[in-house]
């Protein structure tokens, strides 16, 4: 899997994962339950992960809709 999506903003996480849906990419979002560990103050960033091979896909969908993607693979 490819880091496509590093946020402090849980929104934008959700929003993310929704486009995806729509257009049949599975995605998995990392770090979530991080909040937890380091109280709730949303410091630690949020991950949203592809597979490989929908990873140039994933950039394209997000990209159009206004959402900055990551450059780390």
């Amino acid at each position: 899997m490819l880091e496509l999506l590093r946020t402090n903003d849980p929104t934008i996480i959700a929003f993310a994962q929704a486009l995806l849906h729509g257009e049949d990419i599975e995605c998995f979002a990392m770090d979530v339950h991080m909040s937890a560990l380091e109280g709730s103050i949303g410091v630690l960033p949020r991950r949203l992960m592809v597979r490989r091979e929908d990873h140039f896909q994933a950039q394209a969908v997000l990209k159009d809709n206004g959402i900055e993607v990551s450059t780390r693979k």
